[in-house]
């Protein structure tokens, strides 16, 4: 045969992926590409110094040709202080280094509800990639003052202490502060559980928290809460400080989405006080200057710009709602120390919880001398408000007057009886973990005590009392609990079914048989 003759016979005969990758050589670009490299000086503990990149901008994405990613932290005149997102091992001094000319970004969308991901939206729990919505910058402004609307509508947290004395709004921030395992994660997680049935969507950022604190969270998410309207974002102890240090942003870019989208989102941060650690890490690698106990200057800015994200949107902007509940750490109740006081001074509100009273068994520890939401009353529930507006003052009077008669002495009956409320009153805010209270529920027992119905108990009847009293409800005043549930509300004729049932409920606690 012919040699053009069998040339073309082959070209008849060409394959599919032969023709294919002669289309793909044939579109490829040709001609010189312009592109900035630097490479790195040194790297150590999570940040590399890298030189030949004069144009890069504050907060940009850096890529290693070893695949690697960081962020540009600190900008000097003649070299650039890296944050890297991934682990080092395979970097050292002389890798080549590229801009790209984008922030770090993280994707977002109902993909994400029910997962357990990476501060990046890297699936953590085995169940396939992620199905973004899109991506967004974990920098973002925070809305401004004409976008906002008051904070009016309540966060039931499922908390009788909180609920009444500290009520909490859509769209605020609330401190949880406290010292080393006295319950701060178990009240967050518990806000979260009390959910279940509204139609707020959580987040839980787990921010240096050990892998076994994380698992038994989301234990607690999964076995008592919806799941399936959960984000679980962790970076644990041993990840990159850069990916510890994005982990709030990350979280409150993931919670924003929801919020734009006219939907309420509630985010908890657990803890700032790691973070603030990673942030004095990174600051004393990068040679800034340290100020207060270590800290750059800067950290109260970091803070305060991730917490103003937090807010209720105005009609215009739809309507959404963005709830923020991050948790600070203290030592030996220190209140004054730098992040404590840097964190109370952002939010509008903490919740303190005291190590005396959680090692009493007063659980959940809350500290009501020192608690404060600085919203309040405004988002109570109506029905809540007026049964509970007297609990606070009350509450403060039996804790003074206790400790006076501790030092002996006759006790006039009026105080005995003050007393005996105060008790009361003590035994019904303590309260098991995982197992919020409905509205309903919180209405009839603040009812109960302040009607003195409980005096004649016993502090172990009244925690009968407590888990009997749903049931009770339910079986007696079913319509008066809906109507609560629909509107907040109680009028008087409901008022009166309530505590009819509270006092058969009360006189079937107190008789023998029970």
């Amino acid at each position: 045969m012919h040699p053009k003759t069998r040339t073309a016979s082959l070209m008849l005969h060409e394959a599919p992926w032969m023709t294919e990758a002669t289309a793909r050589v044939q579109s490829a670009p040709l001609g010189p590409t312009a592109e900035h490299r630097g490479r790195v000086e040194d790297i150590a503990d999570g940040v590399a110094m890298i030189s030949g990149l004069p144009d890069v901008r504050l907060d940009e994405l850096l890529h290693f040709d070893g695949g690697q990613f960081g962020f540009a932290q600190v900008l000097e005149p003649d070299r650039i202080g890296c944050v890297l997102l991934d682990a080092a091992r395979a970097l050292q001094a002389g890798d080549a280094v590229r801009g790209t000319g984008d922030v770090v970004r993280v994707p977002v969308g109902r993909g994400l509800l029910g997962r357990i991901v990476d501060p990046l939206g890297r699936p953590l729990d085995g169940k396939g990639p992620v199905v973004a919505a899109a991506s967004l910058p974990v920098e973002r402004d925070a809305p401004g003052i004409i976008d906002r609307e008051l904070v009016t509508d309540p966060v039931q947290t499922g908390v009788l202490v909180v609920d009444t004395l500290f009520a909490l709004g859509r769209g605020q921030r609330e401190l949880i502060v406290g010292d080393p395992a006295t319950g701060k994660t178990t009240l967050a997680i518990d806000t979260i559980i009390a959910q279940k049935d509204s139609d707020m969507i959580c987040i839980y950022v787990a921010v240096g928290q050990k892998t076994s604190a994380v698992r038994r969270a989301v234990d607690a998410l999964e076995t008592h809460g919806a799941f399936d309207r959960c984000v679980v974002v962790v970076a644990g102890p041993a990840t990159p400080p850069g990916l510890q240090w994005i982990a709030p942003f990350a979280g409150m870019t993931m919670a924003e989405h929801f919020r734009d989208n006219g939907q309420h989102a509630l985010i908890v941060i657990d803890d700032l006080s790691k973070h603030a650690a990673t942030h004095r890490e990174i600051a004393l690698l990068t040679r800034q200057s340290p100020g207060r106990e270590a800290y750059p200057g800067d950290v109260f800015y970091v803070h305060a710009r991730l917490l103003e994200r937090a807010a209720k949107l105005s009609a215009a902007r739809g309507g959404g709602s963005l709830t923020a509940l991050p948790i600070a750490q203290t030592e030996a109740g220190n209140l004054s120390a730098y992040i404590p006081t840097n964190l109370i001074s952002i939010t509008d509100g903490q919740i303190v919880l005291d190590a005396r009273l959680f090692q009493e068994g007063q659980k959940p520890a809350v500290d009501v001398s020192v608690s404060v939401s600085r919203v309040g009353g405004k988002t109570q529930a109506p029905a809540l408000r007026d049964a509970a507006k007297s609990l606070r003052l009350d509450y403060a009077q039996f804790l003074e007057m206790e400790i006076f008669t501790r030092f002996g002495g006759t006790i006039e009956p009026r105080v005995q009886a003050q007393l005996t409320r105060g008790q009361r009153l003590r035994a019904v805010l303590r309260q098991p973990q995982h197992a919020p209270m409905r509205l309903i529920d919180e209405v009839a027992l603040v009812l109960a005590v302040q009607e003195g119905l409980l005096d004649s108990l016993t502090p172990e009847q009244v925690g009968t009392f407590r888990d009997a009293m749903p049931k009770a409800i339910d079986e007696t005043a079913i319509s008066v609990a809906r109507g609560n549930t629909a509107t907040g509300t109680l009028t008087k004729e409901d008022r009166a079914a309530l505590l009819a049932a509270l006092r058969t409920l009360t006189a079937a606690v107190e008789s023998p048989d029970v």
